[in-house]
């Protein structure tokens, strides 16, 4: 598997929705690949993120969202409504 691939199978990977077998490649792939590890941590904040502002739109932004990803959450928004 190379660094595409594992993009293109993330989701599928944290939705638990990969066959053993396509898992254990996918795994694989993590073991040696520190940028792809990184990558998916920050994949799984951007969707916790996402997540708490679609929740309560009014509420609070965490301190910790970077401005460029409230913006672009904020400008998918406009077009949802």
């Amino acid at each position: 598997m190379n660094c595409r691939e594992f993009a293109d199978f993330l989701m599928s990977y944290l939705d638990n929705e990969l066959d053993a077998e396509a898992c254990r490649v996918f795994e694989s792939h993590l073991d040696g690949c520190r940028p792809c590890v990184g990558y998916m941590e920050d994949y799984k904040k951007t969707v916790e993120l996402g997540r708490c502002v679609c929740k309560d739109g009014e509420g609070p932004v965490p301190e910790d969202a970077p401005r460029e990803l409230v913006a672009a959450i904020l400008e998918a928004r406009k077009t949802l409504r």
